[in-house]
């Protein structure tokens, strides 16, 4: 299992259009196949902060996601938005 997650900093103003995206666009990533979950995350004291939490059967699976004509939309749009430099990460479960 994959946990991903992308730290997004969008314009304040640009908020709402962002929102709108991912509303659109969150059952088709579930429904993408190796995604198990896909949650929006909002940062408590930055309101214009956000992350994406998803969870992927393998790299591979997110990889053909990254490749795939949705995400090329959906990135596309995203990316307009922003006010940084997107942050991204990839880790797995540790069984201690």
């Amino acid at each position: 299992m994959l946990i991903r997650i992308v730290r997004m900093t969008f314009q304040p103003e640009k908020t709402d259009d962002f929102l709108e995206i991912f509303r659109n666009s969150k059952d088709k990533i579930k429904a993408f196949e190796g995604c198990n979950h896909v949650e929006l995350l909002q940062d408590l004291n930055h309101p214009n902060i956000y992350s994406t939490y998803s969870l992927w059967d393998s790299e591979e699976h997110l990889n053909n996601y990254r490749d795939s004509e949705l995400f090329g939309q959906v990135w596309k749009a995203t990316k307009a938005l922003f006010a940084d430099k997107p942050q991204a990460w990839s880790h797995r479960s540790v069984q201690v």
